[in-house]
């Protein structure tokens, strides 16, 4: 090989190995936008699309239990969905039903992590005043719920086997016969001897009644805990 031919590879080798560090630099400037760019997406995910939830009380079990962690469905009403009989929705405070829960146990900077991420949707927020229960009844139906009977809708009983084992439709806190204003809903929690819903504001004002406005999607899905993951359909008897 000659002097020359020697230079030259020499020349080559220096070439690629500055061309590898740009390429090296210019990926790890990259890591900053792509972070930006899927934090981006995560909370128009959020927005638009779907939620997480965390259960804050046993109020539906044995359907969910405190801590599993749900998505909720926050497109359909964006279309104009309103929510049907049966199923399970996430919904704003209507007024005073979460009054005398206890505050949040964290510190300062835990608090602020967890603000974070519940900002891009990738935990559920702590200061977020939201309830989750089941929708028995929509605007214009008539809804019973008597000591010792079936909660029943449109004089139909319902068989419903999500309740929680032991407890009983209505026996603990008996309402009588409501009619469901139009635009608003009538929701149950599945262990209905420990919630507190439509049933335990029904003499307050606005009548236990939820406003449609108010819910903020449907859950759809269980996520975590892995072992409990389940989808979260509407029961066969709300078909009839």
């Amino acid at each position: 090989m000659t002097t020359g031919e020697n230079e030259e590879n020499t020349e080559n080798t220096e070439e690629n190995t500055a061309r590898a560090k740009r390429r090296k630099r210019s990926g790890w400037r990259e890591i900053p936008l792509l972070i930006g760019l899927a934090l981006v997406l995560a909370l128009a995910i959020k927005t638009f699309l779907v939620q997480p939830f965390s259960i804050p009380s046993g109020s539906m079990e044995n359907t969910l239990r405190t801590d599993d962690r749900v998505l909720v469905d926050k497109l359909t009403p964006w279309f104009g969905g309103t929510p049907h009989r049966g199923e399970v929705v996430v919904f704003k405070d209507p007024g005073g039903w979460l009054s005398g829960q206890p505050p949040e146990r964290s510190n300062a900077f835990q608090r602020g992590v967890r603000k974070s991420l519940a900002f891009v949707g990738l935990m559920p927020s702590a200061d977020e005043k939201d309830l989750i229960k089941r929708v028995i009844g929509v605007g214009g139906d008539t809804v019973e719920c008597k000591r010792g009977e079936p909660v029943k809708v449109n004089g139909k009983p319902l068989d419903e086997p999500y309740i929680h084992p032991g407890a009983t439709p209505c026996d603990d806190m008996p309402v009588g016969t409501v009619k469901v204003p139009e635009d608003h809903l009538w929701v149950m929690g599945d262990h209905r001897d420990d919630s507190r819903d439509s049933r335990a504001h029904v003499h307050e004002p606005g009548g236990g009644f939820v406003p449609v406005d108010n819910v903020i999607g449907r859950a759809v899905v269980v996520a975590w805990p892995v072992s409990r993951w389940a989808t979260l359909p509407v029961p066969g008897t709300f078909d009839r």
